[in-house]
């Protein structure tokens, strides 16, 4: 129903585009992951808002860069080695001589977007995607506005030092009508696994604050209760051979998969029977809104904004850093039917909240506000 919804919107008449307000978006990661799945959806959605034109600057040679420029989305691919790389920086100052907003969507961007709001008299947005705390305002105590993606990245500010009438709670969303129309990966048959094999998914980059080895971990503990459970870990990063050393010691080769980067992971998450997520450290997470919107239920820990999402039913949350509640969760969601699917409907009805057109809409009014300010005597 959403997809034809878009489509049938689609087939309209593009309104005549009367430009106002003109963004330059900045960028810094060279990896897809999910900060740059972020400024993807956003400024594609920001696409569909006639009075505004954007660009966005990110490093040559980057996912994000490519789709952007597939999805005919401006985009400035300067050679960014470095947070504060010169060629980056002078890229941005071009673009902002005749833009009103200067938006950093990352810590990396955030120092050079900063320097070149300053230097060009534009008003500038950061967004704050993790909840780490911060220890010292810096830049993002200069921001005209910081968008935090969560009501726990937005406590983190304001106890940070950041002043609370410049933060501006928009959480994350994704594109309910691209998921409509996926085609689902099956991971059991993509492994040559057992027909009757159960699939928990783990989706993120192999850092230390994912929590991969508290996925691990917990597989340990569930193995004996359902022989049949697989777990896939879908990510790559610098925490690889410490995993790899993990899974062997606790003799589980057979019945832990770590994938690597996975491209489709939306496919992979979508062809699992249950998502675990247990960062020792979340913004909001934007996998588990793909759980959600995918009808797969989801355990995740307690943390951050986490509990934003899938608190009140619409999944199963646990202690963090807790592999024994993990497995009992992953457990109970497999073999309690009724239990799961009243989740998996809470969690549809719920992920609707989350859309990237929202987010959108809730940006463009932040833009705008902005201007008015600065029209203001």
């Amino acid at each position: 129903m959403r997809a034809k919804a878009a489509r049938a919107s689609a087939d309209h008449a593009t309104p005549r585009r009367v430009v106002s307000l003109r963004v330059v978006h900045v960028a810094s990661g060279r990896e897809w992951r999910g900060g740059q799945r972020q400024v993807w959806f956003t400024a594609r959605a920001l696409g569909r808002i006639p009075e505004i034109e954007q660009v966005v600057v990110t490093g040559r040679g980057s996912g994000l860069a490519r789709r952007l420029t597939q999805a005919s989305v401006p985009v400035r691919t300067p050679r960014w080695t470095i947070g504060l790389d010169p060629r980056a920086l002078w890229a941005t100052l071009s673009e902002c001589r005749h833009s009103d907003i200067l938006h950093a969507h990352d810590s990396h961007a955030l120092v050079l977007a900063g320097l070149a709001a300053q230097l060009r008299g534009c008003r500038f947005v950061a967004t704050r995607r993790t909840a780490f705390p911060l220890t010292r305002p810096g830049f993002w105590g200069r921001a005209d506005r910081v968008v935090a993606i969560s009501e726990a990245v937005g406590r983190m500010l304001r106890e940070s030092g950041v002043l609370a009438d410049r933060i501006t709670v928009i959480r994350s969303g994704i594109n309910l009508d691209a998921l409509d129309m996926l085609q689902r990966i099956d991971p059991g048959t993509m492994l040559g696994l057992r027909p009757d094999a159960l699939i928990a998914v783990a989706v993120g980059a192999l850092d230390r604050h994912k929590g991969q080895d508290i996925v691990i971990a917990a597989a340990a503990e569930a193995r004996a209760r359902l022989p049949n459970l697989h777990w896939i870990l879908a990510g790559e990063g610098d925490r690889r051979a410490a995993l790899e050393s993990q899974i062997q010691s606790l003799g589980l080769g057979e019945y832990v998969h770590l994938l690597g980067h996975f491209a489709d992971a939306e496919a992979l998450i979508g062809g699992s029977d249950v998502m675990v997520a247990t960062p020792t450290q979340e913004g909001l997470g934007t996998s588990i809104l793909d759980a959600m919107a995918l009808g797969v239920p989801v355990v995740a820990a307690e943390i951050g904004g986490i509990p934003e999402l899938v608190g009140g039913g619409a999944g199963l949350l646990v202690p963090p850093r807790s592999p024994a509640d993990v497995a009992n969760a992953v457990v109970r969601i497999l073999t309690q039917r009724d239990e799961r699917q009243a989740m998996v409907r809470l969690a549809a009805e719920r992920v609707t909240d989350f859309t990237d057109v929202r987010m959108a809409e809730a940006l463009a009014s932040v833009y705008r506000s902005m201007q008015k300010e600065v029209g203001d005597p």
